[in-house]
């Protein structure tokens, strides 16, 4: 799906038609979108439970928050599989199908999932459902790309230190362990293997005998080299290695561990094989949990609205229920437009809330607003005079 793709749900009452029938209804809505701005589809709901009418506003309230938790959740998944797919659109685009669908599709043939969620359930129990839904998917792709990053830095950790420079990459392959002191060769000496940075080797070879006490004269042998470090083997009694690795430090020159092993090279072949293979398994997991929390959490969130656009519509238009519900999908860029249509040709639904100035341009009176409905979070800078939601789905 586009990421341009703007998304409406529009709720109105059938009486903007005059025979009041949901078709001509929706035939109303479509005309006043205008097919230059939008394409409007039917987005069925069923009739749920409707309580009291402070429960409604509660519920409007709950809703409101849960919707941007599922938002919130479908971001990150798009976020992860972007990372794992490093940016590739195309590829990130196949992974994003909601219900075996491209988004697009699924929401514009939308269906209340009857088995999952039993309409004839109240909707806070259908709400809490969503919720441990949401978050269940949310705590599993957590785990699962914390597990993803933890072997994809151990294996970029292992390729630094076969690839980096001297004073990072393993010595195994660079190290003859015969051509240097084994610590249990002798009883008072120890030799230390210090990465010199290229610009700073005069200085060492200079000053590495006074650097601490009883450090052996002219006992440094050049071991190795590159175009950023010189590695240097010095040899110091061992009572005096800790002050000698401490001033090196403060010099800017890098004391490096090595140990001592038969067939270090290989176990460091066989070590890097291992975690190349790890971090490909996991990231084929992580993928496939991402396709499917895509999905999941897609689905979700689109429940979700279609409850808030349930109980939106009973606080706004009242009993008995006889409205119509459509999917406009437009544009960001003709979004603006299409919003201003629905605006001038609905403002009257929000009685003294609404209404027009000399030029026709729609007006708010906040003075006149309900308090109940502020109560539910529908009144302020995105009030409209009908149920509206816009959305996107990245």
């Amino acid at each position: 799906m586009s990421r341009t793709q703007k998304f409406f749900l529009v709720s109105l009452p059938t009486s903007i038609s005059p025979s009041g029938n949901r078709d001509d209804a929706l035939t109303k809505l479509r005309s006043s979108v205008s097919t230059d701005c939008g394409t409007t589809y039917p987005f069925a709901i069923p009739s749920f439970k409707i309580g009291t009418l402070d429960a409604l506003v509660q519920q409007a309230d709950d809703l409101s928050k849960l919707s941007s938790a599922c938002e919130g959740v479908v971001g990150k998944v798009a976020d992860s599989l972007r990372g794992l797919l490093e940016g590739d659109e195309e590829k990130i685009a196949q992974q994003k199908n909601v219900n075996d669908r491209p988004v697009e599709q699924y929401l514009q043939s939308f269906q209340w999932n009857k088995v999952k969620y039993r309409a004839d359930k109240p909707i806070p129990e259908l709400a809490d459902s969503l919720q441990k839904e949401i978050s269940s998917v949310d705590n599993d792709l957590r785990s699962k790309f914390n597990q993803y990053s933890s072997a994809k830095t151990a294996l970029a950790s292992a390729q630094r230190s076969r690839t980096g420079n001297l004073s990072q990459r393993s010595l195994t392959s660079v190290v003859n362990p015969n051509n240097i002191l084994k610590p249990d060769d002798s009883e008072y000496l120890q030799q230390h293997l210090i990465a010199v940075p290229t610009q700073l080797i005069k200085d060492f070879l200079k000053s590495y005998e006074t650097l601490a006490p009883m450090v052996v004269p002219r006992s440094s042998t050049l071991l190795a080299k590159d175009d950023e470090f010189s590695l240097y083997a010095v040899t110091v009694f061992k009572k005096h290695s800790t002050e000698f690795l401490h001033k090196c430090r403060e010099k800017r020159w890098t004391p490096r561990d090595f140990k001592f092993t038969n067939g270090g090279q290989e176990e460091e072949d066989k070590e890097s094989e291992r975690l190349q293979k790890e971090e490909r398994k996991v990231w084929g997991e992580a993928l496939r949990l991402g396709r499917t929390g895509y999905s999941d959490a897609c689905m979700a969130w689109v429940h979700v609205l279609a409850l808030r656009v349930f109980v939106e519509t009973v606080l706004r238009y009242g009993l008995p229920l006889d409205y119509v519900c459509g999917l406009v999908k437009t544009t960001p860029k003709l979004a603006k437009k299409a919003k201003s249509n629905l605006d001038s040709a609905y403002s009257e639904l929000g009685g003294n809330a609404v209404g027009r100035d000399k030029k026709g341009r729609v007006q708010k009176d906040d003075s006149s607003m309900s308090a109940d409905m502020q109560a539910a979070g529908q009144m302020g800078e995105d009030y409209t005079a009908y149920v509206f939601y816009e959305f996107e789905i990245v």
